[in-house]
């Protein structure tokens, strides 16, 4: 069907928001007054992360990727869990490195992870009327890099459409930090909202947010990076404490 572009590349947009009814999805979950969406749909902001700070974020995923990396298209980075690709499987970091993560990362690094996480939890709070202290960082928490080799488990097929309320229970709002741009670093990989009247893409540039609530309203798919490398970082955000994370710590 028809695709409309929510986000260009070339806009700067300073806060795009298109409110959507919500999903029943959030009914089977306990409800936290104040935090569980009332009010659902989908946003963009460029005003809240500097391309500066996106490079300097990028170069932490760099670093920390460089260490492993999936045999296929799709590698990811969990600085919370430690989970890293390598190959066809998972190790966790911090075990299989350990004091060697030290040259790896810096304090620095995780200051800036938690100060920009900060500020991306502020902004969601604020756009859909909910307090900021009634969310908490969930898991999964992570980085991704995509290309265009050919998927080698099921792991790397990172473009089939999903819902994270369903795929994941905790989610509550979800959120991607870009950390290329698209056109310029890569091809492909536009970021798709599946409508039942049409499409909606977000073209990443570096230091786009884009968040939306979780559940079946914002059905959603990455296409297939068909040249370059599409780098960006997952946030996501529960109502309900029992599945809460902290920050990540060196």
């Amino acid at each position: 069907g028809l695709t409309e572009v929510l986000a260009h590349r070339s806009d700067h947009l300073r806060d795009k928001f298109v409110a959507i009814p919500c999903s029943g999805d959030y009914e089977s979950h306990r409800r936290f007054e104040g935090c569980t969406p009332r009010k659902c749909g989908r946003g963009v902001t460029d005003a809240i992360i500097t391309r500066e700070e996106a490079e300097r974020i990028r170069r932490i995923a760099e670093r920390g990727l460089s260490l492993g990396g999936s045999d296929g298209g799709a590698s990811i980075l969990d600085l919370h869990s430690g989970a890293l690709s390598l190959g066809k499987h998972f190790v966790n970091l911090y075990r299989y490195f350990g004091d060697k993560i030290h040259d790896i990362f810096t304090e620095e690094d995780f200051a800036l992870y938690r100060d920009v996480r900060h500020r991306i939890q502020q902004r969601i709070a604020q756009l859909f009327g909910i307090s900021s202290s009634s969310m908490y960082l969930t898991k999964p928490t992570f980085f991704s890099r995509m290309n265009s080799t050919e998927a080698k488990t099921t792991h790397d097929e990172y473009w089939h459409p999903h819902v994270d309320k369903v795929t994941y229970g905790s989610f509550d709002y979800t959120s991607l930090l870009y950390l290329s741009d698209y056109s310029q670093d890569f091809g492909g990989g536009r970021f798709v909202f599946l409508d039942a009247d049409s499409n909606k893409t977000v073209e990443p540039r570096a230091g786009r947010v884009s968040f939306f609530t979780s559940g079946s309203e914002n059905l959603h798919r990455v296409e297939k990076v068909q040249w370059g490398t599409r780098f960006a970082i997952t946030i996501s955000f529960t109502c309900d404490p029992e599945h809460g994370i902290g920050d990540p710590v060196l």
